[in-house]
């Protein structure tokens, strides 16, 4: 048996023998694909280092909106997640749709839009976007709730790797006003985030400390793992931000989603097309084991 294989995700059969060609022309082995639904396709192989199949398999498909994660056959199946909460989790970023109702989207946008590709210290950052909104009615983070949405793919997410076993965590640079209700409707175990102070009805332009960055991100994966009695070789960090990297380059299997350029420049896998299903598919799971969003 193979000791790597590389997961295809928005493949068709065919794909499979053009990455299996690719492996082929680095020296390596590839054996017969093994299909895990009809958009995801297992690959195993040997005699190639999984980052080199993966670079020639991406080079052969060139701009295809494939996406391939090459690693070890043993240890896929992870036992905890650790997830980002906004463009991963949700769609929406937090703070600026709450700027929405100040009249200041695009500039929050912009802010955020640095922090993340990391241009910009992230706590200054968000201590910058959050003093804008000194003033605003707190009925705004009702409003803003209303606006939430799923990412694809993530209540199958977190629903699987339950049902299997995992633990999932949900940690965010941004506020438990939000993450705490979508994390317990979609059966998060853990979930740490930031707070929005409110008095007299008004948000006060400041963040309830102690305020959390991108070291609490990958303090919460490595303390869940201790407390959990596992290596970070069996865990999965998930994130598109530059304060996600630390967790992402610190677990087993990290994952940059739809990243930020320089997060997925600097992570050793990513996501570029797929939704959150293709977490699962990395990890070996079957269409017909996946529970239902």
């Amino acid at each position: 048996m193979a000791d790597f294989v590389l997961t295809l995700i928005g493949a068709a059969p065919a794909d499979a023998r053009i990455a299996a060609d690719a492996i082929r022309q680095i020296g390596g082995r590839a054996e017969a694909a093994d299909p895990l639904a009809p958009e995801a396709i297992d690959l195993p192989f040997d005699d190639a280092a999984p980052e080199a199949a993966e670079s020639a398999a991406r080079a052969a498909f060139g701009r295809r909106a494939i996406d391939l994660i090459a690693q070890p056959r043993t240890g896929r199946r992870k036992k905890l997640l650790v997830a980002d909460f906004e463009s991963t989790i949700i769609e929406n970023e937090m703070l600026e749709e709450l700027a929405d109702f100040a009249g200041l989207k695009e500039h929050v946008a912009a802010i955020t839009r640095r922090a993340m590709n990391g241009e910009i210290d992230f706590l200054a950052a968000l201590d910058e976007r959050v003093a804008l909104l000194r003033g605003l009615p707190d009925r705004f983070l009702d409003e803003a709730a209303a606006r939430i949405r799923i990412m694809p793919g993530a209540p199958a997410l977190v629903r699987t790797m339950r049902a299997h076993g995992a633990k999932c965590a949900l940690v965010s640079g941004g506020f438990r006003v939000f993450a705490d209700p979508i994390a317990r409707a979609l059966g998060f175990d853990l979930t740490v985030a930031n707070g929005l102070e409110v008095a007299d009805g008004r948000l006060t332009g400041r963040l309830v400390p102690p305020v959390l960055g991108r070291e609490a991100k990958v303090a919460m994966l490595e303390e869940t793992a201790v407390a959990m009695g596992i290596a970070l070789a069996a865990t999965l960090a998930v994130g598109d931000g530059a304060n996600d990297l630390p967790m992402i380059q610190a677990a087993g299997l990290g994952i940059a989603y739809h990243g930020r350029p320089a997060v997925r420049a600097a992570a050793r896998w990513r996501i570029d097309h797929a939704d959150l299903t293709a977490l699962l598919y990395v990890q070996g799971y079957r269409r017909e084991e996946i529970a239902a969003s």
